[in-house]
């Protein structure tokens, strides 16, 4: 199997690398910066927004990690996922999108959104907002195999790597213990088992750790 990453030299990016390396998959990685941060092999100094659909040919999976907490340019969630969707248009290469919580609804109805709760902390709504645009812009293509993978409330970047966790939907989970967390090691388990499994293509998935 062969998978790129895109944005690979953010810390989640990084996690699902060395997640798939570490199963030997073949991972090409592609990012801004000069220096490779990433266990791939293979880095290529690249923005988004500059590649190309002769850049992500031949590959099985192309993974969007991209992320930004400046409230000027919560659309480039948008943007960058559409570009990678309209390279990857009509193939069988799957797009997977590193996603967010607040997009996960709270009721079965799914009217209202985890963003939309009472509690939701006001520092996140611009970028859970941002997020949650990119997904809905998304569920509009036919023509692309993406899957949008929703991690817990709770993301914790140096969160243990217990090799566990709860696979969801769409709507808003816990775990045994009430709790809605996991960390990015986990997640990156996730997200690899997503790419070597194929199971929920134009869906939205999310995951809890147990």
């Amino acid at each position: 199997m062969k998978i790129a990453v895109v944005a690979a030299n953010g810390r989640v990016a990084r996690k699902i690398i060395a997640e798939a390396v570490n199963r030997v998959i073949e991972v090409t990685a592609f990012g801004r910066h000069d220096e490779n941060n990433t266990e791939a092999k293979d880095y290529r100094k690249k923005d988004i927004l500059e590649l190309t659909k002769e850049d992500l040919q031949g590959f099985d999976a192309v993974v969007d990690a991209f992320g930004t907490w400046a409230p000027e340019s919560m659309g480039l969630h948008t943007t960058t996922s559409q570009h990678l969707a309209d390279l990857l248009a009509g193939t069988n290469t799957r797009l997977l999108i590193v996603g967010g919580a607040g997009s996960l609804y709270l009721d079965k109805e799914h009217k209202v959104q985890l963003v939309d709760a009472p509690d939701f902390p006001d520092a996140y709504k611009p970028v859970a907002n941002g997020m949650a645009a990119a997904l809905a812009e998304l569920r509009k293509r036919t023509d692309v195999k993406w899957t949008y993978v929703s991690p817990a409330a709770d993301f914790q970047a140096d969160g243990a790597r217990t090799g566990k966790y709860i696979l969801g939907g769409e709507e808003f989970h816990t775990n045994g213990k009430g709790e809605s967390v996991i960390s990015y090691a986990d997640y990156a388990i996730a997200m690899v088992d997503e790419i070597e499994k194929g199971s929920h293509v134009q869906e939205r998935i999310s995951v809890v750790a147990e």
